[in-house]
């Protein structure tokens, strides 16, 4: 497989999983964190980390917008809930196996 088919391939991967985050709003970034050491918010840190690889403009808010399909602000109005101590737990037990994001970790 060539260079560019490969890209195109991840390219159309993540763009399926930033729609089905969309429309999943019933899952919680928390959860996702607890599951699977990743959520929308490390997608956005990644977009947003390649963006400035290419030299691209971008600030996480707007990088946040791509992943969210919104504002930020308006999605977690619309469909965050409060964490439970239980899931702040998890979150804080499972640290260790968060995921690596340039510039953040």
């Amino acid at each position: 497989m060539d260079d560019q088919t490969r890209t195109e391939l991840e390219a159309a991967a993540f763009r399926g999983l930033v729609k089905h985050l969309q429309q999943r709003t019933d899952v919680q970034n928390i959860d996702l964190m607890n599951l699977a050491g990743l959520c929308r918010n490390c997608l956005s840190k990644w977009y947003m980390a390649a963006a400035h690889e290419k030299n691209i403009e971008m600030d996480y808010d707007a990088a946040r917008t791509v992943v969210y399909g919104m504002a930020y602000d308006d999605w977690k109005l619309s469909h965050q809930e409060p964490a439970s101590d239980a899931q702040k737990q998890k979150f804080e037990d499972s640290k260790p196996l968060h995921a690596q994001i340039s510039g953040h970790n």
